[in-house]
């Protein structure tokens, strides 16, 4: 009874907690990495290969875009993982149909998403979660705009 006045005064005051993550599956599919012309990315694809999250860095501002399909535009997206959740500022492109979030390359939660365990999440507003698998191509896009 207490969880459900407390869960129902979050959502009346607009507030949303993420949901814990901890044990939630990873969707089946695979990270790739590439490089780019402006530095490189890496990229989840689902079994059908369309692609559910990419990292992208720009090696020029050293920064990282993280980004993922969207229907609508949505002001954050909260980023999980094994060591820490973080609501970040995201902007929307009906063009892309991407919701897209910028970080500097030594921003912690990136270091938390290389060395998370098992599983990244990523919760736009009350939308269903996507997790997929913490590879090491995560890393390797966070080093790069980092050298």
């Amino acid at each position: 009874m207490r969880f459900a006045i407390v869960a129902a005064l979050a959502l009346a005051s607009g507030a949303y907690a993420a949901p814990d993550l901890s044990t939630a599956a990873p969707i089946a599919g695979s990270w790739t990495y590439a490089v780019a012309s402006d530095g490189s990315e890496a990229s989840f694809a689902n079994e059908s290969g369309a692609v559910q999250l990419s990292l992208h860095c720009t090696r020029a501002t050293r920064r990282i875009s993280i980004s993922k399909p969207a229907q609508a535009a949505a002001p954050s997206m909260n980023l999980w993982t094994s060591a820490a959740a973080r609501d970040l500022p995201a902007a929307f492109n009906p063009a892309t149909g991407r919701l897209t979030l910028d970080l500097g390359a030594y921003d912690s939660i990136l270091d938390s998403m290389a060395n998370s365990r098992g599983r990244i999440g990523v919760t736009v507003g009350s939308q269903p979660s996507l997790v997929v698998p913490a590879w090491p191509e995560i890393a390797r896009v966070i080093e790069d705009c980092r050298a």
